[in-house]
């Protein structure tokens, strides 16, 4: 295995992860070569590569929603298709429902899992009172702004405390400003309560401010051409300063002319 693949004890283990689609036609696609990397337990992980490599494939393999061609995911031990709940996901659009209040959108995945309504609500509104949309719990989607909209999504993904969060492109739809903003509050909430992540972004600034590693990917088939281990601390994190910091701009370019590397092959 190479330095991004998966060491014992991690939370998450990708190993020799490959896909392709339409295997049994004239014209198959090879979207995953050989894939493996580690999640550690507390850590960020990014994700970023050329646009098309295959990292919404690769999500969806971790997320349990595809099943690879070859290799395995799996999350404490368990293969990911037999781990039900260990896995939570927020994709780019929040999916919230419109017809459902914002402490009913929170509650979600716990009334799917099962859980007791006087339980969910009480998860739901500690969530919501501890990160910032207290007072809005009978809102409806619609009433909403989106970095709101993204706040509520992100607390139904926390809400049934799954081992592993994925965020795939979560502030993408967002403007500037408010992306910034988000970035900061969704990193301060993944360390405050301890979560395991998969961060999955074409936005190297993003990975470089929220991630403790970033795999980069190849082009398609895509395999793990490096792994970046980002050496600045809690306090150099904030999504604004950390902009000036040298160290940001050095990995930025070395990410960069990685990506460019692969676009000239």
């Amino acid at each position: 295995m190479n330095d991004a693949a998966a060491a014992d004890g991690d939370v998450l283990t990708a190993h020799e992860v490959g896909m392709v689609f339409n295997a049994e036609s004239a014209n198959p696609v090879r979207a995953l070569g050989n894939i493996s990397f580690g999640l550690r337990k507390r850590e960020v992980l990014a994700i970023v590569g050329p646009s098309g490599c295959g990292k919404t494939t690769l999500f969806n393999i971790i997320a349990g929603l595809i099943s690879p061609t070859m290799g395995s995911v799996s999350v404490n031990g368990v293969q990911v298709a037999g781990a039900k709940g260990h896995v939570g996901y927020m994709l780019q659009k929040d999916m919230l429902l419109p017809w459902r209040s914002v402490l009913d959108n929170v509650t979600l995945g716990l009334e799917v899992r099962g859980v007791a309504r006087a339980e969910a609500e009480e998860i739901a509104h500690r969530l919501i009172t501890s990160y910032g949309l207290g007072g809005f719990e009978k809102a409806k989607p619609a009433t909403l702004s989106g970095g709101m909209r993204q706040r509520v999504a992100f607390m139904r993904t926390l809400a049934f405390d799954p081992d592993v969060i994925l965020l795939d492109e979560p502030f993408s739809a967002l403007d500037f400003q408010t992306r910034l903003l988000l970035q900061g509050e969704v990193q301060r909430i993944i360390r405050e309560r301890g979560k395991s992540v998969i961060l999955v972004t074409h936005d190297i600034g993003e990975a470089i401010t929220m991630a403790d590693r970033i795999v980069v990917m190849t082009n398609r088939p895509a395999t793990v051409r490096s792994l970046h281990t980002i050496e600045l601390s809690a306090t150099e994190r904030d999504p604004v300063t950390i902009r000036t910091n040298p160290l940001y701009n050095e990995y930025f370019n070395r990410i960069w002319s990685e990506l460019e590397i692969r676009r000239e092959v």
